[in-house]
């Protein structure tokens, strides 16, 4: 029985559950039918932090899974895309691989707007880019849990 295997499973189990949380929270400001336009300032600013914790919760996730199966990213100036990147690796037999092209592209997408969220200070909000995150991540919902339950059945068979 491979206790790290086990740990990662309930890890990460705990990490969806906060993903659904945060969707709900963001299907109450935002759904594919919200026009960003319309919306003011506030309401911007609530939908791209619930945008920029859904990134967060998924990096998370990912981290946990390197810290299982590899050593560490190389660069630290991009580990944040380098980590990304490696989910989308099939790395059998150490691991396989945990997010497809489609979650991959969404993904990197939030990642850059997480990065834009958390430094840029002064600008703000454009509700265009904004609702191109929104529809990135909301295919990312239809398609996340599938990946990562596929990942969790190979930690069982590891455990």
């Amino acid at each position: 029985m491979n206790e790290k295997a086990i740990i990662l499973n309930s890890s990460i189990r705990r990490d969806i559950d906060a993903i659904d949380q945060i969707y709900a929270a963001l299907g109450r400001h935002a759904t594919t039918s919200t026009t960003l336009a319309k919306v003011d300032e506030d309401g911007l600013i609530v939908i791209s932090y619930h945008l920029h914790h859904l990134y967060t919760a998924f990096e998370n996730i990912f981290q946990h899974i390197a810290t299982l199966s590899e050593n560490s990213v190389d660069d630290k100036g991009r580990w944040h895309s380098q980590l990304l990147e490696r989910m989308n690796l099939d790395a059998l037999p150490l691991r396989p691989q945990v997010i497809d092209a489609i979650a991959y592209d969404a993904l990197n997408e939030l990642r850059r707007f997480r990065h834009v969220f958390r430094h840029a200070y002064s600008i703000q909000l454009d509700p265009e880019r904004l609702a191109l995150v929104l529809r990135k991540a909301l295919i990312l919902k239809q398609v996340y849990r599938q990946q990562l339950e596929k990942f969790m059945a190979f930690l069982q068979v590891i455990e």
